[in-house]
This record gives structure tokens, C-alpha cells and sequence, in this order.
């Protein structure tokens, strides 16, 4: 219980929010709006910006798309620098988003790009940024971190700098109604996860981080169980738990594990899972092999959570519990496209963390290579 803890992302939260663009920047400067594949045009939200923009100088900078690649990223940087950009505008979810980051920060350096998420350069300038999230899912609209991949070498690496964190982030729930119905999944799965790396580790007796989390473990549970019934207070409560999954507040203090995204990351760089999807292949078999460590947190997430009765075999109960959450919302919990050729999937994963330097993995450094291999044997079918 020893942090140091500040979020200074203005939030513009609810219905008609995207209007209030137009006094979050100065209207001297000259915006770069970066946005995927072009759903923006089809739901409004576009119209919407560039409206509230009207009296400012706009570039637009469209492409960005799933787990965003610098071989797009860069063609944005270059745009930045050339026409002087001053201020970065992400319209989209979590893959725009940390995009974004990348290219503020890469316009202000003069190397590669690269050396950015491989940590050979250490991001202390980048140009500000506002994000108008359309999908809820990583919380990235709010915090400081970023990942980014490179399609030539299919890697998925992150990065974390003060500098990249949105100067504001509008979050405006209507936009998710034209949403496909696989995207708000991935965005509650994501959410999910993120919320349990931070809370499935080992009690160290942070009331309000474990309370807050089991808080938003059951707001999510709940906005699962009724997936079927998307209303105007569905999408709202979505899109702010997702949000407050990972704006830094109930991993303040406490210690986090990370080893199922970590090894998620490889599943999507290598074979194109969802990002979402990589972490629930991972995640059951990973809470098994750990389960000893995280017996505790798994017996607490079971009753606070599940409501499960006590019992000797409570925590595997909430292990399957989770799964069986997954498996509601039409999630597979293990690897499938791999081709077939199991033993070469998992060597190849293996291979991959320990290029990327993931040799000791989780809260306790415990989940070395071998372990990671064990993970991947359960989770690959």
C-alpha cells in the first residue's frame, strides 16, 4: 500500500459528448484525426467530429486497424511531422487509441519508431492527445500505455510513457449501438481480464483495490448474463467498467500479474487471434497451472464474485466458473488456429517470449519458460 497515483484524462462521459470537442482543443492548432476503417462514416460519429471541429485546421489519417502495425503507424508519424501537427485526435477503440500514442510520441523522435516499444529509446516528449472512444475494451483512453506490432517480424510489444496519457477522452455510449455484437464481447472479455490481472494475485489486504475490482468483476458478470438485452444503461455501464478496469486505480498498491497477456500478445501476433480471445485461451489454463499461488484470490473471487459455497475445491470451482463465463458468451478457452500442428505451436510461442525477453513471467517472476510451455500445452488443443 505504497503508490503514487494521478489520472489527469478529463472524461466527457455520456450521451452527446462528442459535441464538447470543440473547447477540449485550442482552435489555433492543427489536428491530425486518426481512425480505422471507415465505420466512423457509416454511424455518424465522423459527422460528429467534424462538426465540433469546424473552426479548426483538421488532417485526417485513416487505416489504423486492428492491433495497429507501424508500417501503418509510421506513414501517420510521417504525416505529423510534415505538416506540423500540434495536436493528435484517436477516434475509435483501444487499437486506434494506442496507435495514437505511438505516433505522438514518434513525432517527436527523430529514430526509429521502433526502438520505442522495444525500449531502446525512453518516451519523455510526445505531441498531446485526445481520444473519442468508440469501442470499450482496453481502458487505453485513460492511461499510459500502448501496444503497438510489427507485421514483418509479428511482434506484439507495449509500451508505457507519462507523455502519451489523453489529455481528455470522450465517452459518449450511443456510438456502440452499431457496434458488431463479436466487438462488445471482446470488449467485456478485455475488461475482464484486465480487471483480474490485477486482482487474482495474492492478499495483501488493499480493501478498496480487491473491493473495487470485485465490483467490477460482478458489473461485468452481470452486463454478460444479460448480453441480450443491450439497452441505453447497458452500453454506459460497459463502456465505465471497461474504463475503470485499467485507469491504474485498483492496480494502486498492489501487486499485478500481466503473464496472461504477455503470452496472449504472441497468440495474436503469430496467428491473428482477437486480442480479447488471445487472454481467455490463456487465462484458465494459466489460473490452473499458478493455482497454488493464487489459491487465496481465486477462493475470495469465488464467493465475492460467483457466490460460490465454500468448499475444499473452491478455488478450481471458480476456475471453472470464469471458463464457463467464457464459454456463455461463445468464447473458446483454447487455441484453435494453429493449424492442427500443436507441438509446433506451442515451440513456436515459447520461442517467441523468450526473443521478446518474457523468461520469468507474473506477480511472483514465477512463470518461467518451462511454465509458460505447461500454460500453452493446456491451452493449445
Amino acid at each position: 500500500m505504497k503508490f503514487s497515483y494521478v489520472n489527469p484524462t478529463k472524461i466527457q462521459f455520456g450521451q452527446g459528448q462528442i459535441a464538447s470537442l470543440s473547447a477540449l482543443i485550442p482552435a489555433d492548432q492543427t489536428v491530425l484525426v486518426v481512425y480505422g476503417g471507415g465505420s466512423i462514416k457509416k454511424n455518424g460519429v465522423y459527422d460528429q467530429v467534424v462538426t465540433a471541429l469546424a473552426d479548426h485546421n483538421l488532417i485526417e489519417f485513416s487505416g489504423v486497424g486492428a492491433n495497429p502495425t507501424i508500417e501503418v503507424l509510421d506513414k501517420a508519424v510521417a504525416v505529423a511531422k510534415e505538416q506540423s501537427v500540434d495536436f493528435i485526435l484517436g477516434v475509435g477503440g483501444g487499437s486506434v487509441i494506442d496507435g495514437v500514442k505511438y505516433i505522438a510520441a514518434a513525432a517527436t523522435y527523430e529514430g526509429e519508431g521502433w526502438d520505442i516499444p522495444q525500449g531502446k529509446h525512453k518516451v519523455q516528449t510526445a505531441l498531446p492527445l485526445g481520444a473519442v472512444l468508440t469501442l470499450p475494451a482496453t481502458g487505453s483512453e485513460s492511461n499510459a500505455g500502448s501496444v503497438v506490432s510489427k507485421a514483418a517480424t509479428q511482434e506484439k510489444l507495449a509500451f508505457m510513457a507519462p507523455a502519451v496519457q489523453p489529455k481528455f477522452a470522450i465517452m459518449d455510449p450511443d456510438v456502440m449501438k452499431t457496434l458488431p455484437q463479436r466487438q462488445l464481447v471482446n470488449g467485456l472479455v478485455d475488461a475482464w481480464v484486465h480487471t483480474c490481472e490485477q486482482y487474482l494475485t495474492f492478499d495483501a489486504g488493499a480493501l478498496v483495490q480487491d473491493g473495487y475490482a470485485e465490483a467490477l468483476l460482478k458489473a461485468l458478470k452481470t452486463l454478460g448474463d444479460n448480453f441480450a438485452n443491450q439497452d441505453d444503461a447497458w452500453r454506459a455501464n460497459l463502456m465505465w467498467s471497461a474504463n475503470q478496469a485499467l485507469n491504474g486505480l485498483i492496480g494502486a498498491g498492489v501487486a499485478q500479474d500481466w503473464a496472461t497477456h504477455m503470452i496472449g500478445h504472441e497468440l495474436t501476433a503469430l496467428y491473428g487471434v482477437d486480442h480479447a480471445r488471445s487472454l481467455a485461451i490463456v487465462q484458465p489454463s494459466l489460473l490452473r497451472n499458478q493455482l497454488d499461488v493464487k489459491k487465496a484470490k481465486l477462493e475470495k473471487m469465488g464467493k465475492n464474485v460467483f457466490g460460490l459455497a465454500e468448499s475444499d475445491d473452491l478455488a478450481e470451482r471458480t476456475i471453472a466458473a470464469i471458463e464457463a463465463f467464457y464459454h456463455s458468451l461463445d468464447v473458446a478457452t483454447q487455441l484453435t488456429e494453429h493449424d492442427g500442428d500443436k507441438a509446433k505451436a506451442v515451440d513456436t510461442v515459447v520461442a517467441q517470449l523468450e526473443a521478446h525477453g518474457m523468461k520469468v513471467l507474473g506477480e511472483n517472476q514465477a512463470i518461467t519458460l518451462t511454465k509458460s510451455r505447461e500454460i500453452l500445452e493446456q491451452a493449445v488443443a
